[in-house]
């Protein structure tokens, strides 16, 4: 019989019909014996777009981190698609913390020799190139696609940002000869499942990808290694607006 699992998943904008959102997409794929905790912060940035609204998000990121791990919980998803603070959360965490930009990129590679990126705006283009570099997976994307809307009309109830995903991700089958697509935005992750069923091939939302990814660690018993510079952070007093890090 398998272990209970309790996995949070983090919402790094403020938004909560986003969140609700995400976590539909991670409870329809977690396991049975998985709980899956999803939260955002009371404060930061109702929406990430760019670098600025990342360092605002990383530490609500790291609050719920903070909260989850005096929870006693598995395991985290940071489910946006630049990956905030993902590596400030590995120290700070004592189980496994996977990102939705990390984890999809992973999935990709294990399905098709090439995927392309569906995302929003087109700065997030500069950002999906950025992770991309820096996983190593830069020879394994033919492109990224930008729909061109805010990331908050994902949830606005008109549809115009989900027809335009659905039109990004035909264009990347017929144009860029790639296997898969990524959706690169934790807004996209309920559209994977219709869109993989009208292609006929994988598109990839990274919240199911990344919480499958963290239930499989869990399950092997392993964890971010403490050895080197993910450690826990050194001991040293915070003050200010920052002393609940503590």
């Amino acid at each position: 019989m398998a272990a209970q699992q309790i996995i949070q998943v983090i919402n790094p904008n403020t938004s909560a019909a986003m969140t609700h959102t995400i976590a539909q997409a991670a409870r329809a794929v977690a396991a049975p014996e998985t709980t899956i905790v999803a939260v955002c912060p009371s404060q930061g940035v109702p929406s990430i777009e760019g670098h600025f609204d990342e360092a605002v998000a990383a530490i609500g990121v790291l609050e719920q981190i903070k909260a989850g791990r005096e929870q006693g919980v598995s395991g985290h998803v940071i489910a946006c698609f630049g990956d905030p603070g993902l590596l400030a959360a590995r120290e700070l965490a004592s189980g496994p913390v996977v990102g939705i930009a990390e984890a999809s990129m992973h999935m990709a590679t294990l399905v098709a020799t090439r995927f392309s990126i569906v995302t929003t705006l087109p700065r997030t283009v500069i950002i999906a190139r950025h992770l991309l570099r820096q996983y190593g997976f830069e020879h394994h994307c033919s492109a990224v696609h930008a729909i061109d809307l805010p990331v908050l009309t994902l949830e606005d109830g008109s549809g115009l940002a989900q027809e335009k995903v659905r039109e990004r991700c035909i264009q990347a089958m017929q144009q860029d000869g790639s296997g898969a697509i990524v959706l690169g935005c934790g807004g996209m992750s309920n559209l994977a499942q219709t869109l993989t069923r009208e292609l006929g091939i994988p598109v990839i939302d990274g919240v199911s990808a990344a919480v499958k990814m963290v239930e499989s660690l869990v399950a092997l018993g392993l964890s971010t290694s403490k050895h080197g510079d993910l450690d826990y952070p050194v001991q040293k007093n915070l003050s200010g607006q920052f002393q609940h890090l503590n």
